[in-house]
């Protein structure tokens, strides 16, 4: 049985461990995250739409002031150290949080709210970051193409069960008990990291990385935001996630303005919302467990990187011609979906060919304050076309131009990284990667 699933996973000898760890690590994670999630959407929702934008405002900028704290950490301690500080901030802010409440609720008021609004934001973001940081450190090349979708399964499971769990803890135990479930998650989270790096040791990477386990990365605190404007390689994958941001922003957007207008009363929108996770959930699920180890492999991660941009395409000209819910579910249920399950792992993969230092450092840039920045652009471009009544169609007009850009740029990294990737091979290997890898 253990050779049929290794077989059906497209996982090798020595690797099933590894790979269980890694998705029991990204299930902690998520289930910490979306225990909490619920509450930080009644938050922002309270406020209406223009509240939101001006939420994702705040987000980026406390994003961007928190990311040279992350790059001293990173420079001075160990990577397993500063992973774990990491997570240990969040929950230590969890439980002052639930002190806060619990102890004086009288202090707890709509600035204390919109607070809790952001720093969520930011923990989201942080949180997983560190975790596909400690992946691309972890596994290779090669076996980021195979494995990362399997590992992003225990993520999705942690996607269902934590709004599952918070569903069944809220009403026994109170809403603020919830930050304590998810920091008890957080401390799971940190002893998984710490499994994964004990059965699954480092290997070489490209720019002459060592292996030494306890090696400090060093430099400055500013050094990933420099490295992403000196490298065209990662200033290209950090202009990928700014346009996927801006994408996903107008669409959330959307599904916001049309289920307000399907429904008039809060309960009613709770389903709409719930049925469409579902869906998405159940579709991130497939293509993770079958689909995308095979798709990366066979087509390589080129292709996996501008799938999403041509599905967005199609769904933009779809929703501008049809315009209805339907459509709507469909297509958000479809991005979201092929972004979990075959984007982001294809996305990781790109950081298995840089640097420690990048790898760290220019990936919290990347992935924390572009992305936040990405969410500003779209939100706010979102509600400029909203205030003169262009629509869908005039939202299709920007975001279809702007997908085949995106879809291009997933090109050209793709091959970008196949050609880094073989070169790091040693020479005798290189007559054996597959014919993508060699393009």
């Amino acid at each position: 049985m253990s050779s049929g699933l290794h077989q059906f996973f497209n996982l090798r000898r020595g690797e099933g461990l590894p790979v269980l760890l890694a998705g029991l690590y990204f299930f902690f994670v998520l289930t910490a995250l979306m225990v909490l999630r619920p509450a930080r959407d009644a938050i922002g929702m309270s406020g209406g739409l223009d509240a939101i934008r001006w939420l994702f405002i705040g987000t980026a900028v406390v994003t961007l002031a928190v990311n040279p704290a992350f790059g001293w950490l990173v420079s001075r301690f160990r990577r397993l150290t500063f992973i774990s500080a990491t997570y240990a901030f969040f929950a230590a802010s969890l439980a002052g949080f639930y002190c806060l409440i619990v102890l004086a609720p009288d202090a707890v008021g709509e600035v204390s709210g919109r607070v809790f609004y952001v720093w969520f934001s930011v923990f989201n973001l942080f949180s997983t970051m560190v975790f596909w940081a400690l992946m691309a450190d972890r596994f290779s090349f090669e076996q980021s193409k195979r494995v990362f979708g399997v590992v992003a399964v225990g993520g999705t499971l942690g996607a269902i069960f934590g709004p599952w769990l918070a569903s069944q803890l809220a009403r026994p135990l109170g809403t603020p008990a919830l930050m304590l479930v998810a920091a008890v998650f957080l401390c799971l989270a940190v002893a998984a990291a710490w499994g994964v790096a004990r059965v699954q040791p480092e290997v070489g990477r490209a720019g002459g990385d060592d292996v030494n386990e306890r090696a400090i990365i060093g430099g400055n605190a500013w050094a990933g935001i420099s490295a992403v404007f000196r490298s065209p390689y990662l200033l290209g994958i950090s202009a990928y996630v700014l346009v996927m941001t801006i994408i996903a922003t107008f669409i959330y957007f959307t599904r916001l303005a049309m289920v307000a207008a399907a429904a008039d009363d809060t309960d009613t929108r709770t389903v709409l919302f719930a049925n469409i996770d579902l869906i998405t959930q159940v579709a991130t699920f497939v293509l993770q467990a079958v689909v995308t180890g095979q798709l990366m492999k066979r087509f390589g991660v080129a292709v996996a990187l501008a799938l999403l941009p041509i599905v967005v395409s199609l769904g933009f000209i779809g929703l501008a011609m049809a315009g209805s819910f339907a459509m709507l579910i469909v297509f958000d249920a479809s991005f979201r979906a092929i972004q979990r399950a075959i984007t982001r792992p294809a996305r990781e993969t790109l950081f298995t060919v840089v640097t420690r230092e990048e790898k760290y450092k220019s990936k919290a840039f990347t992935d924390t304050f572009v992305y936040r920045g990405g969410d500003v652009i779209g939100a706010w471009t979102e509600g400029g076309l909203a205030t003169f009544g262009l629509g869908l169609l005039g939202l299709a007009s920007v975001a279809v131009p702007l997908a085949l850009i995106w879809g291009g740029l997933g090109l050209w990294l793709g091959r970008h990284q196949q050609r880094a990737g073989a070169a790091s091979l040693p020479a005798g290997a290189r007559s054996t990667v597959a014919p993508e890898t060699r393009a």
